[in-house]
C-alpha cells in the first residue's frame, strides 16, 4: 500500500478534492456532470493545472498527456496505464466530502463507470463508486462517536471510510461478497488514511458471527429482482423478493451492543391486500426502530430503473429481461416496491415507527437519528402526571387558517421549521403549550393556566394534554 499513500500525497497537493473540483468546474459544468454530461466538464478542465488533469483522468475518464501527471506513481499503485504517450484510468478514484460539508473525507476506488451509450454492460462484479444512494445513506448515519464498526456489503468501501472520518480509532470491519470489492475498499481506505480496517469475505452477517458492534451501516443489494437473477453483485442478493433486507432487520439486535445502532437502505414489497407497514412491521426484534419510506414505484418503473442502471436498454435482451421482471411481479401480486431508510437501535423496550416523508428534509439527517428514536422511547413513557418537564421544539412555526377577519381560525398547524419538517394540526392546548413550554416550569402549573385561560375544566385539560402529547413527542413538537 506504500504505492497509494504516494498517490494520496499526489491527489491531495493537486486538491484533487470535491472543493477543489467544484471550484475547477465551475456550477454549469457541475450541475451537467450531476446529470451525467461530460462535455461541458471537459470544455472546463481544458487548462491543464493539476486538478484538472486529475478530474479528467479519474471523474471523467478520458485519457491525458503523459507528461501531465506522475506516472510512474499511478501505474505502480494499479490505477492508470501508459502507452502511446497518453495515460488512461483503470479505475474510478473519487474524491468525497465529509458528509456536514465541513472539509474532505477521503476516496472511493471503483471500476470505471459505465455510462449510457458507451455500448458496455457492466461486469458482473463490477464495483460501483459512489450515487445517490450512498449519499442518502451517509447523510442517514448517526453522528455520533463509535469504536467498533461493521460496513455490510461495503463496496468501494464509502460508508466506512465516511464513519472513520467521524470516528477516529475505531475499528472498521468490513465486508462483502465480492472479492473484487474488498480489493477495492482497500485502496479506498489506504487512498482515506484509514489503517487497520479489517477485510472479511461472506454474505449477511455470517463472517462476523457471534461478535457484536456499536454501528452496522449498510448498502446492501436490496434490488428485488426474479428468483435466481444475481447478474450484478452489486445490487442483487439471489434471495426470493426483501429477503435480504428482512434477514438483515430480524437479526441486527444479536450483533449489536447495548444501545448499538444498525442503519441501512432497503426496498421492500408493496403486495395486494398487505399493507406495507404491516409487512416491514413484522421484521423487526428487539430493537427501537424508525422506517421511512421516501418513494414508491409501480412495477414497471421498477425494472425500467434496475435495467437502465446497468446501462442494458437498447441491448438485444431488454425486452426479455423486462418481461421476466414483470411476470415475477405479477405472480407475487406485488404493487409498488418502496424504497427507504431503515434505523435500528438496541432497546430492553423496542418501540417502533413506520412512516412515509416524500419531502425535503433537513440534512444530514445522522445529526439528529438519534433524537428522533429517543423521542420514540420518551413518548411510550409520558403522561403529564410523570414529572418530566416538557419543551416545545427549537424552530416551530404556527400557523392559523380561516376566513379573514374572522375571531377564531377553523385549524391550528404546527410546522416544523427544520428536521423533519413535519406538519400537524392541533387544538387549543397544544398551540398554547407550544407557545409558553420552554423547559422551565412544571406541565401541571401550565396545564392549569390554561384552563384557567380558555375557560375550560382543569381535568378535561388534563386528560387531553395525556391523549395528544405522546404522539406530539414521538413526532419531535415536543422534547
Amino acid at each position: 500500500m506504500r504505492d497509494l499513500r504516494r498517490v494520496r500525497e499526489l491527489l491531495l497537493g493537486a486538491g484533487y478534492t470535491v472543493a477543489g473540483v467544484r471550484e475547477a468546474l465551475g456550477p454549469v459544468a457541475g450541475g451537467a456532470l450531476a446529470r451525467d454530461e461530460i462535455v461541458p466538464a471537459l470544455r472546463a478542465t481544458a487548462g491543464g493545472s493539476p486538478v484538472e488533469v486529475l478530474t479528467r483522468l479519474f471523474w471523467l475518464q478520458v485519457p491525458v498527456p503523459e507528461g501531465a501527471v506522475a506516472v510512474d506513481d499511478l501505474t505502480a499503485a494499479g490505477l492508470a496505464e501508459a502507452s502511446g504517450g497518453q495515460v488512461r484510468a483503470l479505475l474510478r478514484v473519487e474524491p468525497l466530502e465529509a458528509v456536514d460539508g465541513d472539509g474532505h473525507a477521503g476516496y472511493a476506488v471503483s471500476d470505471l463507470k459505465v455510462r449510457p451509450g458507451d455500448g458496455r454492460v457492466p461486469a458482473d462484479d463490477h464495483v460501483v463508486g459512489t450515487g445517490g444512494a450512498s449519499a442518502n445513506l451517509a447523510q442517514l448515519v448517526v453522528h455520533r462517536p463509535v469504536d467498533n464498526v461493521l460496513d455490510l456489503g461495503t463496496g468501494c468501501g464509502v460508508q466506512a471510510v465516511h464513519v472513520a472520518g467521524r470516528s477516529p480509532g475505531a475499528r472498521i470491519t468490513a465486508t462483502d461478497v465480492n472479492p473484487r470489492s474488498l480489493e477495492l475498499a482497500a485502496m479506498s481506505f489506504a487512498l482515506s488514511g484509514v489503517d487497520g480496517a479489517e477485510l472479511l469475505r461472506g454474505s449477511l452477517l455470517e463472517p462476523v458471527e457471534g461478535r457484536r458492534f456499536d454501528l452496522i451501516v449498510s448498502n446492501p443489494p436490496f434490488v428485488v429482482a426474479p428468483p435466481g437473477d444475481r447478474r450484478f453483485a452489486y445490487r442483487e442478493s439471489g434471495m426470493a423478493g426483501d429477503d435480504f433486507c428482512r434477514r438483515l432487520v430480524r437479526s441486527a439486535s444479536r450483533y449489536l451492543n447495548d444501545g448499538g445502532y444498525c442503519q441501512l437502505l432497503a426496498n421492500w414489497l408493496h403486495v395486494e391486500g398487505v399493507p406495507w407497514e404491516e409487512r416491514v412491521g413484522a421484521w423487526m426484534d428487539g430493537c427501537d426502530a424508525w422506517i421511512v419510506q421516501r418513494d414508491v414505484q409501480d412495477p414497471a418503473e421498477y425494472a425500467e430503473l434496475w435495467l437502465r442502471d446497468s446501462c442494458e436498454a437498447g441491448t438485444p435482451e431488454y425486452r426479455a429481461r423486462y418481461e421476466a421482471w414483470l411476470d415475477h411481479f405479477e405472480r407475487e401480486n406485488v404493487t409498488g416496491i418502496g424504497f427507504g431508510w431503515i434505523t435500528l437501535r438496541r432497546s430492553e423496550r423496542p418501540a417502533v415507527r413506520i412512516e412515509e416523508l416524500r419531502h425535503a428534509v433537513e440534512q444530514p439527517v445522522g445529526a439528529y437519528a438519534h433524537e428522533v428514536l429517543d423521542g420514540l422511547a420518551k413518548a411510550d413513557e409520558f403522561s403529564t402526571a410523570c414529572g418530566r418537564l416538557l419543551a416545545a421544539a427549537p424552530g416551530l412555526v404556527q400557523e392559523q387558517i380561516g376566513p379573514p377577519g374572522a375571531e377564531d381560525p377553523e385549524r391550528i398547524v404546527l410546522r416544523q421549521a427544520r428536521r423533519l419538517r413535519r406538519a400537524a394540526g392541533v387544538g387549543t392546548v397544544e398551540a398554547a403549550l407550544a407557545g409558553v413550554c420552554d423547559g422551565t416550569l412544571p406541565l401541571d402549573r401550565l396545564l392549569d393556566a390554561i384552563a384557567q385561560l380558555t375557560g375550560m375544566d382543569a381535568g378535561e385539560v388534563r386528560a387531553h394534554a395525556d391523549a395528544v402529547l405522546p404522539e406530539l413527542i414521538a413526532d419531535g413538537f415536543f422534547v
